[in-house]
């Protein structure tokens, strides 16, 4: 999706339907990276895709970080997979913010991702905003970048959150942030499109 694309306000009865619709986890067992956001957005809810809104830094972020060729948007996600990475949610249910979310779903949420990383066994679990894996993981003081904490043999980094509401991680740093997370990978950069 071009930078420049507007992102069309969903109607009243769009949003509600939105707030009652899953989005599938783009997964398989045995990835390199499984990418763990929050919830889905209304918006990604709406349209079936993670992180659909072109406002958000995600696509922007893994590739300026290497991981992918080219900048992907949200319907373009399973073109993650031949690079061995896949997105769940720590909360299904979508909001229009991620601070709609009590601390109970949080953590309900965190038990179940647990369970799922157990089951699917990536190398590596990417958690994207440090708050809620606070509040998940029972971590209060935990920082961005690695934890010390493994689920089975995965490896846990905490990665800020890539939405454009997250002032405190500017493009640039973003970026930074996610290069850190595949340099400690040890992953080739992607080469560019």
């Amino acid at each position: 999706m071009a930078p420049q694309e507007r992102v069309r306000r969903l109607s009243a009865d769009e949003r509600a339907r939105a707030r009652t619709q899953e989005l599938p986890d783009l997964i398989a067992e045995d990835l390199v990276l499984l990418l763990c956001g929050i919830n889905p957005g209304l918006g990604s809810a709406a349209v079936g895709h993670h992180f659909a809104n072109p406002g958000n830094r995600l696509w922007p972020a893994l590739h300026r970080a290497g991981f992918t060729p080219r900048a992907f948007s949200g319907p373009e996600e399973h073109e993650l997979l031949a690079l061995g990475i896949g997105i769940t949610s720590l909360v299904g249910r979508p909001t229009a913010r991620a601070s709609e979310l009590s601390s109970a779903e949080l953590q309900a949420g965190g038990r179940d991702l647990r369970a799922r990383v157990r089951r699917l066994r990536p190398a590596w679990l990417a958690v994207l905003g440090i708050g809620a894996y606070r509040v998940a993981f029972d971590a209060p003081d935990a920082i961005i970048g690695p934890q010390d904490t493994l689920i089975g043999s995965t490896r846990v980094w905490v990665l800020p959150n890539p939405s454009g509401l997250n002032a405190h991680y500017p493009p640039r740093a973003l970026a930074a942030e996610f290069t850190r997370l595949r340099e400690a990978m040890a992953l080739p950069a992607q080469p560019a499109d």
